[in-house]
């Protein structure tokens, strides 16, 4: 995604004249064309992340759109009182670019991991987090990014192509509706991409609805899931992040509230380091059942 990202942006440069970039040292063979178009609008502000924030926050504050870029914990954790206190108390026009969220940057262990960043941001005053799924999932969420132009969060992984059989929504994308499923699935970021491949296996793919959701918090259940769910009554959610302030908990929240009956609920999570060991994306995917085989046996659960 970070390539058709940087494509986005230097294109959003001759729409927007008041567009900065500031980079905290970071996007070596995918920035170099934004540095170009940008010239003096192209800012790398160091290894100083919680600096580079104020800095934005006052050009914001001044008329500016200001990007801020970095490895997702970096941008996130070390800057969180100045997101808080400077950009979204103030309701200021910045948008926070993490990239490699989730286990994205594997055997680089902890440090570089972000797994607990939409419920750190998404309670923020002001503040909307977008986990886009796939390449056309991540213009769409640009697209509303640039049009909404507050506080912002957008999580970058690496995203595949979207599904034919997937169709934007308000609040990410969505199947076609089918009163005979029997499984209603939620998704939240490019794991949806093993859901994908688990579907592609799985026999019972016809009795399933797919909803990706991009956009945190989730405050409120979509007419067409809240029907799905009372439909099927069972429900399967899927995401990179841990259960606590991720979709999981806020879907569960929402179905209480709206006294939907549900049978079956399993959340299906980033579970953190069960063996205290580092590796790859997929590594730590395995290790948290968001594989495409776990995956496709959890399905099997409902049936």
């Amino acid at each position: 995604m970070r390539k058709h990202f940087s494509t986005y942006i230097e294109q959003a440069a001759d729409k927007y004249d008041n567009l900065i970039f500031i980079t905290g040292d970071l996007g070596y063979n995918a920035l170099e064309n934004l540095a170009l178009k940008l010239g003096d609008r192209f800012i790398n502000a160091g290894v100083a992340e919680q600096n580079m924030i104020g800095i934005a926050a006052g050009m914001a504050s001044q008329g500016y759109r200001v990007i801020c870029y970095s490895i997702a914990p970096f941008v996130v954790y070390r800057c969180l009182e100045q997101i808080r206190n400077d950009v979204c108390f103030h309701d200021l026009p910045v948008y926070i670019v993490g990239n490699g969220g989730g286990y994205g940057y594997g055997i680089m262990g902890s440090s570089h991991h972000a797994i607990e960043d939409i419920g750190t941001l998404s309670g923020l005053p002001n503040m909307q987090c977008y986990v886009p799924a796939f390449v056309e999932d991540m213009h769409a969420n640009l697209d509303a990014m640039f049009a909404r132009n507050k506080p912002a969060y957008f999580r970058l992984g690496l995203g595949k192509n979207m599904p034919q059989y997937l169709s934007h929504t308000a609040f990410g994308l969505a199947g076609a509706a089918n009163v005979d499923a029997a499984l209603t699935v939620l998704v939240q970021g490019p794991v949806a991409n093993n859901l994908v491949g688990a579907l592609s296996e799985n026999g019972h793919k016809e009795k399933i609805e797919t909803f990706v959701v991009s956009k945190m918090p989730f405050n409120k259940l979509p007419p067409e899931v809240a029907a799905s769910i009372g439909r099927t009554r069972h429900v399967l959610v899927i995401e990179e992040h841990i259960a606590i302030g991720g979709l999981g908990s806020a879907v569960s929240l929402l179905v209480n509230e709206s006294s939907l009956p549900v049978n079956k609920f399993i959340s299906l999570h980033a579970g953190g380091y069960p063996n205290g060991l580092y590796g790859s994306q997929g590594y730590h995917q395995q290790q948290s059942g968001l594989d495409e085989e776990n995956i496709s046996r959890t399905i099997n659960t409902y049936f």
